[in-house]
């Protein structure tokens, strides 16, 4: 269970996986973690997992390795792509995903003890020196004066990427079907005239809810949605011919062709890149640049 689109207790980002686990956060240990600025950790789910709405007494900053995370925050969606982390502000309630496998990584920030504050979610460059400090400070053993050695750092060097991912849902009862239909199956092929049919409504109201709504056209939604999906499914190491079939394409170029248009490259490079560590990473943006 995540945040739906209307803001309540809503399906899942994607239709479930077959072994999916759905977990409830445990009470923030806050006592435990008390005398750090910053405090990290990491886990690996070994199945797909999801984690219900829950929200943190500290900012959280999440990251994976060898795999995905999809957050969904109100009316957003968030997929964090190897290379990328998710800024999520104290108090923010917000539901995730992440594929089997991944390495997933954490860290909470005092509130009152970060220098800056960043109001919404918003996604960071993971750069190699940025995960270095944070595992660095993963560590229990760490004296005072090392440990504020290191978070100093942390502070001068965490900086939101130049370009952001995140899908913009609706949040309008004239298209929310859709885009909820959409994000259970994102291969549903149903035309604009098709919905308008169904809802009763005309074309022109359904493209003009989508544009005043997301800034997108609804054929530009679809798509940018279904390369969100598209981040997930190559990250457990399906292949672009039975992506481009499980979203819906009729051929595989037309499915690569929408990855380039949305996120700058294409799914064999964002693949490269994700396997070389200083390699040039492209985020994804499912609305607009930055």
């Amino acid at each position: 269970m995540v945040i739906s689109s209307r803001g309540d207790a809503g399906p899942g980002m994607w239709r479930q996986e077959a072994g999916a686990v759905v977990r409830r956060v445990a009470p923030f240990p806050e006592q435990a973690i008390a005398p750090y600025a910053i405090f990290a950790g990491l886990q690996i789910p070994r199945v797909p997992t999801e984690w219900a709405p829950h929200s943190h007494p500290r900012h959280e900053l999440v990251w994976v390795r060898g795999g995905t995370l999809t957050s969904r925050v109100a009316d957003r969606i968030f997929t964090v792509s190897e290379g990328y982390g998710l800024w999520m502000p104290a108090e923010v309630v917000h539901g995730g995903r992440a594929t089997a496998g991944a390495e997933f990584h954490e860290a909470f920030f005092a509130p009152d003890r970060t220098p800056f504050a960043f109001e919404e979610p918003v996604a960071v460059e993971m750069t190699p020196l940025l995960e270095s400090l944070l595992t660095h400070l993963s560590r229990t053993d760490l004296d005072a004066a090392a440990r504020a050695r290191a978070e100093s750092v942390v502070f001068d060097v965490l900086h939101p990427s130049q370009r952001q991912f995140a899908l913009q849902l609706p949040g309008d009862p004239r298209i929310d079907t859709i885009a909820e239909a959409l994000l259970d199956d994102p291969a549903d092929s149903r035309s604009l005239e098709e919905w308008a049919r169904s809802l009763g409504v005309s074309d022109r109201t359904i493209t003009r809810a989508f544009r005043h709504a997301t800034g997108l056209s609804f054929a530009q939604w679809r798509q940018a949605l279904r390369v969100h999906r598209a981040l997930t499914l190559l990250s457990e190491g399906l292949d672009v011919t039975t992506i481009s079939e499980e979203l819906g394409y009729a051929q595989p170029s037309t499915f690569i062709a929408a990855f380039r248009r949305i996120t700058g490259t294409t799914p064999g490079a964002f693949l490269d890149a994700r396997e070389t560590p200083e390699g040039v990473r492209n985020p994804v943006s499912g609305v607009q640049n930055s």
